[in-house]
């Protein structure tokens, strides 16, 4: 990572920027999906989303990232009010929702991330062009540029994504199921990556359904079933034992990190 951008992101962390949630409800149709989720949060973090199927995870990364309108409730950054997608989010979906036969290099990928300064159209200068070398050698991937996304492991998929979200130079990293499938080697990488990323000063929240590795990837957590549980440090928020039948409707794939 250039040291420009790093300097960014620490000061960034210095300053305590914050993410506060305040009242979040978002409805499909007659369907509410999320009601009345409160909290905050600020960079430097890694906060998980946990709760069953059909709980709201996706849809509060979506809400959050800009992609899913609200009901109501209100989502500020930096003290200031998001009523759309802000360039400082990167939204990365489920592997499962990816078109990975889409003909694009994983240099293309991550070249992606900085349209949001560059516009679809515009030509590509030096600072773009460092911004792409220093999230692929951030992310190992440098050697793998020009190889097609769809030769890649489930790992290095997921790195790629990370590595375009670090062109694009955000600072919220909004994460959909990101250790789904991985091999329990990936899944440790990707971890690590994880407690590099936010001490660098990125916030990162990320749906997660295994609890057993909840403290070691992650230092906050967001228990919900449409509507908000718990909330605080990953280490105790599995400690309510009132929560006990909600945790039995966890899903917990044996195998997964």
């Amino acid at each position: 990572m250039s040291d420009e951008v790093h300097h960014d992101c620490c000061e960034h962390h210095a300053h305590h920027h914050e993410l506060v949630v305040d009242g979040l409800s978002v409805r499909y149709g007659e369907v509410l999906a999320l009601d009345g989720i409160t909290f905050g949060t600020s960079c430097g973090n890694r906060l998980a989303l946990v709760g069953p199927n059909g709980a709201g995870k996706s849809t509060l990364i979506k809400a959050i990232a800009g992609l899913v309108p609200r009901a109501g409730g209100t989502i500020r950054w930096r003290g200031t009010a998001v009523k759309r997608w802000s360039r400082e989010f990167a939204y990365l979906p489920q592997r499962e929702q990816v078109d990975w036969s889409f003909p694009i290099t994983v240099r293309g990928l991550v070249e992606m991330g900085r349209y949001p300064q560059t516009g679809w159209w515009g030509r590509f200068g030096r600072d773009d062009d460092d911004a792409v070398d220093a999230a692929l050698e951030t992310l190992e991937l440098a050697d793998l540029a020009g190889r097609q996304i769809r030769e890649l492991s489930g790992g290095q998929q997921q790195r790629a994504f990370l590595a375009r979200a670090l062109a694009q130079e955000a600072h919220v990293l909004l994460l959909d199921e990101p250790f789904s499938g991985l091999d329990r080697r990936a899944a440790g990488h990707l971890g690590e990556l994880f407690h590099r990323l936010s001490h660098e000063g990125r916030l990162i929240i990320a749906s997660h359904h295994q609890l057993e590795s909840l403290p070691a990837l992650f230092d906050e957590a967001l228990l919900l079933d449409t509507r908000q549980l718990a909330f605080g440090a990953a280490e105790t928020a599995l400690d309510d034992p009132s929560l006990d039948p909600f945790f039995t409707a966890v899903t917990l794939p044996v195998g997964q990190p």
